[in-house]
Order: C-alpha cells, then sequence, then structure tokens
C-alpha cells in the first residue's frame, strides 16, 4: 500500500527513475548530491519505483523517542557519529549475514558543502564483495538516475573515476569535492 502510494506521488510530482534498476542480491546505493531535506522523499519514490527494498543510513539524532518508529519502519538504521566504533566493520557483518540486502548511503554525509566525500561505503563494498551503485539525484531534470554497478578492487583512486565521472553528468548542485574533480582530475 505504501509502495504504491509513493510510486503515485512520486510520479504526480513529475520525478522519473532512468537507468537499470538491479537484480542483484546484495548492493550499496551511494546517493548524491544530498542537498535538501527533500531528498529524503524523492529518495522514498524512488526505491518504490524500483521496487527494490533499499534500506538507509541516517544520523542517529533523527531516531528519537517520538520518530524513530517512523524512520525504522522506511527502512531506517541509525548511525551514531558521536560514539567511536568501526561502522565499515559493523555493516560488512550486516552484509554477510544476510542473502538479500540493498543499503542506501549519502557520501557527503551532510546537506551542506563538502570538499571530500567520506569513504565508508567504498570500504564496505570492498570487504563485503559487494558493488556499490552511483544514484544521481538530478534536480533540474527531476530525474533520479541509476549508474552501473561498480566494484571495489581495493585501488581507490582508480575505482573512483567513473563514480566521479558519473556525478559528474548529473545537473544541480555541484559541491566541491565534485568541482574540485572536475578541474583538476584529482579524487580526494
Amino acid at each position: 500500500m505504501f509502495s504504491a502510494l509513493a510510486r503515485w506521488l512520486f510520479k504526480i510530482a513529475g520525478w522519473q527513475l532512468v537507468g537499470n534498476v538491479t537484480t542483484l542480491p546484495k548492493t550499496i546505493w551511494v546517493v548524491a548530491p544530498h542537498t535538501t531535506n527533500w531528498d529524503f522523499l524523492v529518495g522514498l519514490g524512488a526505491r518504490a519505483a524500483s521496487r527494490v527494498w533499499v534500506q538507509y543510513l541516517a544520523k542517529s539524532s533523527l531516531f528519537t523517542w517520538y520518530s524513530g518508529w517512523l524512520f525504522r519502519a522506511l527502512g531506517g538504521k541509525p548511525v551514531y557519529r558521536d560514539r567511536s566504533h568501526n561502522l565499515v566493520d559493523s555493516i560488512v557483518a550486516v552484509f554477510n549475514q544476510h542473502q538479500q540486502l540493498h543499503i542506501c548511503i549519502a557520501p557527503e554525509g551532510t546537506r551542506s558543502n563538502v570538499a571530500k566525500i567520506k569513504t565508508g561505503f567504498y570500504y564496505i563494498a570492498l570487504k563485503a564483495q559487494v558493488p556499490y551503485i552511483p544514484v544521481g539525484f538530478d534536480w533540474p531534470r527531476k530525474l533520479v538516475i541509476l549508474g552501473d554497478p561498480l566494484y571495489a578492487t581495493g585501488n581507490y583512486e582508480q575505482d573512483m573515476v567513473p563514480f566521479y565521472a558519473f556525478f559528474s553528468q548529473v545537473q544541480g548542485v555541484k559541491k566541491d569535492w565534485l568541482r574540485q574533480w572536475e578541474e583538476t582530475g584529482v579524487i580526494n
């Protein structure tokens, strides 16, 4: 019921999902740019349109006593950024415990401008041996663009070239991490 409503609202709002929806059993969906709270609702619509149950990681402060139940019901998993623990290894363990699992991560970690993305998604993909899929939120054209699955080889700079190239084609806000790469070819 909720998925049908989310698909309908996504379509009525003028959004489209483009690209090939994965049939792989385990993936990390890497979404950028993250610029507004509306990204969450667009993401729910895109997930419904893809018909793939993609869970997401979000800051723990969203999971309060009054809203935590809703975010969990929508597939959310809290990330505790104020504690020192190995999030990468924790998520790898979760991937290893499931036959099928799709997780969404926003590598920018914030709606604000950032000069460098967080690399956790890459190391999760590498250690869990699962592909990561770049997903672009193209606000000017109202497109959620799915890229081809990418595989981590352990050579971060080389592996990130098609990732950065994908996001370079997404229209709209370009944060410093991407602008710097477009100007210099250097991956941070």
